[in-house]
């Protein structure tokens, strides 16, 4: 299993370099070149909820992007250190994004059904820590020479 690990200051403009790592990577690991767009897409989304997230928050810490490669499947797992309430700790329409930016909350759910659209296997969690999107898709063997 190999794993490349990247961390950027939470800025719009290292999301594009997030999403070229995380589209080469993917290639180097045996993903479907049909696939690499939806890859880049998805990971733009990811990242850019992030740090949306932590811009909204005011968390310093970096934005955190695994890329993890498995025998027959490959995963990015994009982290953020924002603070998340769970549904059961508050209304519906408020949080700790509603409370500095109201649109806030409704960007982080078109951003998650954006990635749902793009990735058939997509697991969310979120916590007073953080939150974590974790990506997986198939890969193809490489041939042996």
């Amino acid at each position: 299993m190999a794993t490349v690990e990247l961390r950027f200051s939470a800025l719009p403009e290292h999301v594009r370099t997030a999403r070229l790592v995380a589209a080469a990577v993917a290639r180097r690991a045996g993903v479907d070149e049909a696939v690499l767009d939806e890859v880049r897409l998805a990971v733009g989304e990811a990242c850019t909820r992030a740090v949306g997230l932590h811009q909204s928050n005011g968390v310093d810490a970096p934005v955190r992007v695994a890329l993890i490669e498995d025998e027959k499947q490959f995963s990015i797992e994009v982290g953020d250190e924002a603070p998340h309430a769970t549904a059961g700790d508050r209304p519906p329409g408020s949080g700790p994004d509603a409370s500095v930016d109201p649109d806030a909350e409704g960007e982080d759910e078109m951003g998650l059904a954006v990635i749902s659209g793009l990735v058939d296997d997509v697991e969310v969690t979120a916590g007073e820590g953080g939150g974590l999107i974790r990506m997986t898709w198939p890969t193809t063997p490489a041939p042996l020479l």
